[in-house]
């Protein structure tokens, strides 16, 4: 259900590290909380953020959350167009629907979070 190829926080959010950048996102998990997703802000190009700080908001038709970071890094890359079509964090959260990209500053950070089997786990105590 969830990637192999990414890491997880506790928060729902997930990190694809690939050729020293992360792909940073929330998960279907987080999505499916939320329900529809109406507006999204992400941060601005250049902004440094460390590993579980707050990097932007995303608001539903149910509440507004905010989304932290996995990583600490410089953002190099925001998605626009996920900021004009926020619904698509809901029908493809660990896909089109990434947010963010950063350059980690430690790029080994990722190997603390969780794989796609752990947090599996974790999604399902959580529901219980």
């Amino acid at each position: 259900m969830y990637p192999e190829d990414c890491r997880y926080t506790k928060d729902h959010e997930w990190v694809r590290i690939q050729g020293g950048r992360g792909t940073v996102g929330i998960t279907d998990y987080a999505q499916k909380q939320l329900g529809d997703v109406v507006f999204l802000e992400l941060p601005e190009v250049g902004k440094r953020v460390n590993a579980g700080e707050r990097f932007g908001t995303v608001e539903s038709v149910k509440a507004v959350s905010e989304l932290f970071s996995p990583l600490g890094g410089e953002v190099v890359e925001a998605n626009a167009e996920l900021v004009a079509h926020p619904e698509t964090i809901n029908t493809d959260p660990h896909g089109k629907g990434w947010m963010i990209v950063l350059a980690p500053a430690d790029p080994k950070a990722g190997d603390a979070l969780m794989d796609a089997k752990q947090y599996q786990a974790y999604v399902e105590s959580e529901s219980k």
